[in-house]
Protein backbone atom coordinates (compact mmCIF):
# COMPACT_ATOMS: atom_id res chain seq x y z
CA UNK A 1 0.00 0.00 0.00
CA UNK A 2 1.18 2.82 -1.03
CA UNK A 3 2.19 5.64 1.97
CA UNK A 4 -0.63 8.28 2.38
CA UNK A 5 -0.19 11.64 0.83
CA UNK A 6 0.39 15.05 3.06
CA UNK A 7 -2.19 17.51 3.78
CA UNK A 8 -1.29 19.58 0.94
CA UNK A 9 -1.08 17.03 -1.66
CA UNK A 10 2.24 16.20 -2.62
CA UNK A 11 4.24 13.14 -1.98
CA UNK A 12 7.29 13.18 0.54
CA UNK A 13 10.53 13.18 -0.31
CA UNK A 14 13.10 10.66 0.92
CA UNK A 15 16.39 11.30 2.56
CA UNK A 16 18.55 9.61 -0.22
CA UNK A 17 17.07 11.17 -3.18
CA UNK A 18 18.33 14.64 -1.28
CA UNK A 19 21.90 13.28 -0.51
CA UNK A 20 22.03 11.85 -4.10
CA UNK A 21 21.49 15.32 -5.41
CA UNK A 22 23.72 16.76 -3.08
CA UNK A 23 26.43 14.61 -3.57
CA UNK A 24 26.26 15.63 -7.75
CA UNK A 25 26.20 18.85 -7.46
CA UNK A 26 30.40 20.30 -8.46
CA UNK A 27 32.45 21.91 -5.84
CA UNK A 28 33.28 25.11 -6.53
CA UNK A 29 36.72 26.34 -5.84
CA UNK A 30 36.91 29.76 -3.65
CA UNK A 31 38.93 32.53 -5.03
CA UNK A 32 41.29 32.43 -2.63
CA UNK A 33 42.53 28.58 -3.46
CA UNK A 34 42.87 29.86 -7.11
CA UNK A 35 45.19 32.42 -6.49
CA UNK A 36 47.08 30.57 -4.46
CA UNK A 37 47.52 28.19 -7.34
CA UNK A 38 48.41 30.79 -9.93
CA UNK A 39 50.72 32.15 -7.57
CA UNK A 40 52.69 28.78 -7.24
CA UNK A 41 52.53 28.32 -11.32
CA UNK A 42 54.07 31.34 -11.81
CA UNK A 43 56.49 31.13 -8.85
CA UNK A 44 57.72 27.32 -10.16
CA UNK A 45 58.33 29.37 -13.63
CA UNK A 46 60.32 31.97 -12.57
CA UNK A 47 62.07 29.62 -11.06
CA UNK A 48 62.51 27.24 -14.24
CA UNK A 49 63.73 30.48 -15.79
CA UNK A 50 66.15 31.64 -13.22
CA UNK A 51 67.89 28.04 -13.50
CA UNK A 52 67.62 27.86 -17.30
CA UNK A 53 69.43 31.31 -17.53
CA UNK A 54 71.92 30.58 -15.41
CA UNK A 55 72.89 27.14 -15.94
CA UNK A 56 71.41 26.54 -19.48
CA UNK A 57 74.02 27.03 -22.77
CA UNK A 58 76.99 24.92 -23.72
CA UNK A 59 78.82 22.99 -20.91
CA UNK A 60 82.10 22.83 -22.30
CA UNK A 61 83.42 20.87 -19.48
CA UNK A 62 80.85 18.16 -19.63
CA UNK A 63 81.59 18.18 -23.96
CA UNK A 64 84.79 17.34 -23.16
CA UNK A 65 84.07 14.76 -20.75
CA UNK A 66 81.72 13.19 -23.47
CA UNK A 67 84.77 13.19 -25.74
CA UNK A 68 87.00 11.44 -23.84
CA UNK A 69 83.94 8.43 -23.55
CA UNK A 70 83.40 8.40 -27.39
CA UNK A 71 87.38 8.42 -27.42
CA UNK A 72 87.50 5.71 -25.23
CA UNK A 73 84.35 3.67 -26.21
CA UNK A 74 85.91 4.65 -30.36
CA UNK A 75 88.76 2.33 -28.71
CA UNK A 76 86.77 -0.84 -26.95
CA UNK A 77 84.12 -1.39 -29.79
CA UNK A 78 86.99 -1.06 -32.48
CA UNK A 79 88.81 -3.81 -30.66
CA UNK A 80 86.09 -6.10 -30.15
CA UNK A 81 85.57 -5.45 -34.02
CA UNK A 82 88.89 -6.50 -35.29
CA UNK A 83 88.87 -9.36 -32.49
CA UNK A 84 85.96 -10.66 -34.42
CA UNK A 85 87.04 -10.05 -38.19
CA UNK A 86 90.91 -11.60 -37.07
CA UNK A 87 88.87 -14.83 -35.85
CA UNK A 88 86.17 -14.84 -38.74
CA UNK A 89 89.34 -14.52 -41.45
CA UNK A 90 91.16 -17.67 -39.18
CA UNK A 91 88.09 -20.23 -39.86
CA UNK A 92 87.90 -18.51 -43.88
CA UNK A 93 90.47 -19.24 -46.47
CA UNK A 94 90.79 -16.57 -48.83
CA UNK A 95 93.66 -16.23 -51.10
CA UNK A 96 95.08 -13.31 -52.09
CA UNK A 97 93.53 -13.42 -55.92
CA UNK A 98 90.06 -13.69 -53.81
CA UNK A 99 90.58 -11.08 -51.46
CA UNK A 100 91.61 -8.53 -54.31
CA UNK A 101 88.52 -9.55 -56.39
CA UNK A 102 86.42 -8.75 -53.26
CA UNK A 103 88.29 -5.70 -52.12
CA UNK A 104 85.25 -3.17 -53.05
CA UNK A 105 83.19 -5.61 -50.63
CA UNK A 106 85.56 -6.00 -47.73
CA UNK A 107 86.18 -2.03 -48.38
CA UNK A 108 82.63 -1.53 -47.82
CA UNK A 109 81.87 -3.62 -45.32
CA UNK A 110 84.56 -2.45 -43.20
CA UNK A 111 83.55 1.20 -43.67
CA UNK A 112 79.96 0.62 -42.67
CA UNK A 113 81.48 -1.20 -39.03
CA UNK A 114 83.66 1.36 -38.29
CA UNK A 115 80.67 4.28 -39.23
CA UNK A 116 79.05 2.14 -36.61
CA UNK A 117 81.10 2.03 -34.09
CA UNK A 118 81.78 5.92 -34.81
CA UNK A 119 78.19 6.30 -34.34
CA UNK A 120 77.55 4.21 -31.44
CA UNK A 121 80.97 5.97 -29.43
CA UNK A 122 79.08 9.31 -30.26
CA UNK A 123 76.03 8.78 -28.74
CA UNK A 124 77.73 7.59 -25.42
CA UNK A 125 79.59 10.63 -25.27
CA UNK A 126 76.48 12.74 -26.25
CA UNK A 127 74.53 11.04 -23.76
CA UNK A 128 77.01 11.73 -20.85
CA UNK A 129 77.78 15.58 -21.78
CA UNK A 130 73.88 15.42 -21.64
CA UNK A 131 73.37 13.69 -18.30
CA UNK A 132 76.09 16.09 -16.48
CA UNK A 133 74.25 19.05 -17.92
CA UNK A 134 71.24 20.28 -16.53
CA UNK A 135 69.62 21.78 -20.08
CA UNK A 136 70.23 21.57 -24.08
CA UNK A 137 71.20 18.01 -23.73
CA UNK A 138 71.09 18.06 -27.82
CA UNK A 139 73.87 21.10 -27.71
CA UNK A 140 76.19 19.33 -25.44
CA UNK A 141 76.11 16.42 -27.86
CA UNK A 142 76.73 18.90 -30.45
CA UNK A 143 79.46 20.36 -28.51
CA UNK A 144 80.79 16.93 -28.35
CA UNK A 145 80.90 16.25 -31.77
CA UNK A 146 82.85 20.04 -32.46
CA UNK A 147 85.43 18.85 -29.94
CA UNK A 148 85.93 15.30 -31.70
CA UNK A 149 86.57 17.40 -35.25
CA UNK A 150 88.39 20.38 -33.99
CA UNK A 151 91.43 17.90 -32.39
CA UNK A 152 90.84 15.42 -35.15
CA UNK A 153 91.89 18.63 -37.77
CA UNK A 154 94.13 19.54 -35.06
CA UNK A 155 96.07 16.44 -34.58
CA UNK A 156 95.66 15.38 -38.31
CA UNK A 157 97.45 19.30 -39.38
CA UNK A 158 100.36 18.64 -36.94
CA UNK A 159 101.07 15.22 -38.72
CA UNK A 160 101.04 17.11 -41.80
CA UNK A 161 103.39 19.73 -40.76
CA UNK A 162 105.87 17.57 -38.39
CA UNK A 163 105.76 14.19 -39.67
CA UNK A 164 103.82 10.65 -38.87
CA UNK A 165 105.80 10.21 -35.73
CA UNK A 166 103.72 12.76 -34.30
CA UNK A 167 100.42 11.85 -35.63
CA UNK A 168 98.63 10.46 -32.46
CA UNK A 169 95.59 8.56 -33.81
CA UNK A 170 98.42 6.08 -35.47
CA UNK A 171 100.44 6.08 -32.00
CA UNK A 172 97.46 4.63 -30.52
CA UNK A 173 96.10 3.01 -32.83
CA UNK A 174 92.81 4.79 -33.43
CA UNK A 175 90.35 3.83 -36.01
CA UNK A 176 90.35 5.34 -39.28
CA UNK A 177 88.43 5.73 -42.45
CA UNK A 178 90.43 4.33 -45.86
CA UNK A 179 90.08 7.43 -47.30
CA UNK A 180 92.23 8.84 -49.91
CA UNK A 181 94.30 11.60 -49.42
CA UNK A 182 95.98 12.14 -52.84
CA UNK A 183 92.96 12.79 -54.40
CA UNK A 184 89.15 13.34 -53.43
CA UNK A 185 87.25 10.26 -55.17
CA UNK A 186 83.75 10.43 -54.75
CA UNK A 187 83.90 7.29 -52.44
CA UNK A 188 86.26 9.17 -50.44
CA UNK A 189 83.94 12.28 -49.76
CA UNK A 190 80.73 10.04 -49.68
CA UNK A 191 82.86 7.93 -47.02
CA UNK A 192 83.68 11.57 -45.32
CA UNK A 193 79.83 12.78 -45.11
CA UNK A 194 79.10 9.41 -43.74
CA UNK A 195 80.83 9.98 -40.95
CA UNK A 196 80.63 13.42 -40.35
CA UNK A 197 76.44 13.23 -40.49
CA UNK A 198 76.99 10.19 -38.50
CA UNK A 199 78.49 11.11 -35.79
CA UNK A 200 76.72 14.43 -35.34
CA UNK A 201 73.40 13.03 -35.48
CA UNK A 202 74.22 10.19 -33.03
CA UNK A 203 76.10 12.50 -30.33
CA UNK A 204 72.69 14.85 -30.88
CA UNK A 205 70.36 11.80 -29.71
CA UNK A 206 72.83 10.87 -27.30
CA UNK A 207 72.91 14.33 -25.35
CA UNK A 208 68.85 14.29 -25.88
CA UNK A 209 68.78 11.09 -24.14
CA UNK A 210 70.94 11.92 -21.37
CA UNK A 211 68.66 15.18 -20.45
CA UNK A 212 65.70 12.68 -20.42
CA UNK A 213 66.70 11.93 -16.83
CA UNK A 214 66.75 15.28 -15.54
CA UNK A 215 63.14 16.07 -17.24
CA UNK A 216 61.82 12.98 -15.82
CA UNK A 217 63.09 14.11 -12.22
CA UNK A 218 61.38 17.45 -12.82
CA UNK A 219 57.96 15.79 -13.88
CA UNK A 220 57.81 14.55 -10.10
CA UNK A 221 55.10 15.84 -8.26
CA UNK A 222 53.42 18.37 -10.88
Amino acid sequence: MPPPADSSGSEPTTTTETTTTRRSEPVESTPGSTSAQGLRSSHEDDLATRRRDEYGGTNIGAAFFGWLVAVGMTLILAGIVGAIAAAVSANVNITQSEAERQAGSIGIGAGIALLLVLMLAYFAGGYVAGRMSRFDGGRQGVAVWLIGLLITLLVAGVGALFGSEYNIFQRVDLPALPIPTDSATIGGLIALAAVLLGTLLAAFLGGKAGQRYHTKIDRVGT
